[in-house]
């Protein structure tokens, strides 16, 4: 069977299909929503979290969209996902971000964005404070790194990129300062200039976000 990648337009799913429509992986596509009424049954066997991304091949299915990324890179032979030399480098740069920039930016789009789309209750700012407190401390990293390279790696554009940026392309509700680190901000143009990246939905059959508010 061809593989199949369930998907919805949250920040993890998100990641996992740009970067399917970036390699040209062989799969299709099918939009999912385990958590709605009557729905859990159908995803329980893939991920008993019922979490997306989910990415079903025959021989079984692997969800969390890390993980799914390493998948895609072996399927087609890519390098997105290193596999040489840079792959400590790589790593190190994926558990940086969990705990620092991307944990940061997931703390305030949580507060502006997830609670207030699917009303999980009142936006807490002290949480947005600390949030912002942490993106501040590390988006100073990164500005550091990115004035000195275009990307995280030295040889160029890697999943670790992908993987740090992922809350940016809701930062419309985040309201993070970018502008306050120009090397991050133009780190961020160079990843919306991947159309597989800006629009990584297109052509699929996506229904949008609950609007936020």
């Amino acid at each position: 069977m061809q593989p199949i990648l369930y998907f919805s337009r949250n920040p993890n799913p998100r990641l996992a299909v740009a970067t399917a429509k970036y390699l040209a992986a062989p799969v299709s596509y099918q939009f999912a929503e385990p958590l709605a009424p009557g729905q859990a049954d159908k995803y329980r066997h893939l991920n008993p979290s019922l979490r997306l991304p989910i990415l079903a091949e025959a021989g079984g299915s692997l969800y969390e969209a890390d993980a799914i990324a390493c998948r895609l890179s072996q399927l087609v032979g890519s390098e997105l996902w290193r596999t040489g030399a840079e792959l400590p480098d790589m790593i190190r740069w994926l558990s940086w971000s969990r705990d620092n920039f991307m944990h940061a930016c997931d703390m305030v789009h949580f507060e502006r964005g997830t609670k207030q789309r699917y009303r999980l209750g009142a936006l807490d700012e002290a949480l947005v404070a600390r949030g912002l407190e942490r993106f501040h401390d590390s988006a100073a990293i990164l500005d550091a790194h990115f004035s000195q390279q275009d990307w995280l790696l030295a040889s160029g554009l890697s999943y670790a990129d992908f993987r740090m940026g992922v809350f940016l392309p809701f930062n419309d509700v985040a309201r993070l300062p970018l502008g306050d680190y120009p090397a991050v901000a133009a780190w961020q143009a160079r990843l919306m200039a991947l159309p597989a990246w800006a629009d990584p939905f297109e052509g699929l059959s996506a229904p949008a976000l609950p609007p936020v508010g």
